[in-house]
C-alpha cells in the first residue's frame, strides 16, 4: 500500500486527514524502515461507515402519523379552551342531594327533571377518572350534547364511599356544572338511575334548534 492509498483510507472515514507526501525523504528525515513499519501498522485500517441519520418513511405511514399529530393538536386545543375551575371545591357528603336551577327555568320543567320524567338522550360515566380526566370529559360531553341538540343527559359520578376522599368527583361535578352556560338545571337522579351517585342535567337549546323553532312558529302564524 502506497502513501496515496493510506491517505484515501483515512479520508474515507468520518474525519479528514492530510494526504501523505509522495516522497519518503520528506518525512522529517526519518529512516525508510519507519515508513515500512507505519505501512504495516495501517494495513488493516478500513473506513468507518457513518449510519444514515434520517430514515425515510413510506407515504402511508407518514400520512398516518400526520393525522395522529393533528388529532393530538385538536385535543390539546379543546382542553386549552376548558375554563372549568377546580379551585375552592366544596367537599360534599357522599349522599348529598345535588340541585341547581337558573332563573327563567319553569318550576314545572324543573320538577319533571327532578323526577326523571324526561327521556335521557346521552350518558357520561366518570367512574375511574382522575380529577383532570373528569374535568375534560364533562366539558367535552356538554359541548357535544349541545352540538347534537340533546336536552336531557345523565352524568354518573358515584359517591366514592370508602375512599380517603369520598365524593371527590361528585363534589367537582357539582362545582363545575354551574360554570357551563349550556346547563340550565341539574338534580340528583332517581334511584333507578343511580340516586345520589348520578345527576340529571338539562341543557339549553342550540342556536340551530332555536332558529328552527322560530321558523316553525312563524309558519304557523302566517
Amino acid at each position: 500500500m502506497n502513501e496515496s492509498e493510506v491517505a484515501q483510507l483515512l479520508t474515507g472515514g468520518i474525519y479528514t486527514a492530510q494526504a501523505l507526501p509522495e516522497r519518503e525523504e520528506t518525512m522529517s528525515g526519518r529512516d525508510p524502515t519507519d515508513l515500512d513499519a507505519f505501512r504495516a501498522a495501517m494495513g488493516d485500517v478500513k473506513p468507518i461507515k457513518a449510519e444514515p441519520r434520517v430514515v425515510l418513511k413510506n407515504s402511508a405511514e407518514s400520512r398516518f402519523n400526520s393525522l395522529e399529530r393533528r388529532k393530538a393538536a385538536t385535543a390539546d386545543m379543546r382542553r386549552s379552551n376548558n375554563l372549568l375551575s377546580g379551585d375552592f371545591v366544596e367537599q360534599l357528603d357522599p349522599h348529598a342531594l345535588l340541585e341547581f336551577k337558573r332563573p327563567g327555568v319553569q318550576n314545572g320543567v324543573y320538577r319533571n327533571l327532578r323526577l326523571g320524567k324526561y327521556s335521557i338522550e346521552a350518558r357520561l360515566d366518570l367512574h375511574n377518572h382522575t380529577i383532570e380526566q373528569a374535568r375534560n370529559a364533562l366539558f367535552t360531553f356538554v359541548k357535544d350534547c349541545l352540538q347534537h341538540d340533546i336536552r336531557c343527559a345523565l352524568v354518573t359520578h358515584g359517591r366514592g364511599e370508602g375512599r380517603q376522599q369520598p365524593a371527590l368527583i361528585k363534589s367537582c361535578v357539582a362545582h363545575w356544572l354551574p360554570q357551563l352556560d349550556e346547563v340550565l338545571a341539574f338534580h340528583s337522579a332517581q334511584k333507578h338511575h343511580g340516586s345520589t351517585g348520578a345527576t340529571y342535567i338539562m341543557l339549553r337549546k342550540s342556536d340551530r334548534k332555536r332558529r328552527d323553532n322560530l321558523e316553525k312558529h312563524q309558519k304557523r302564524r302566517s
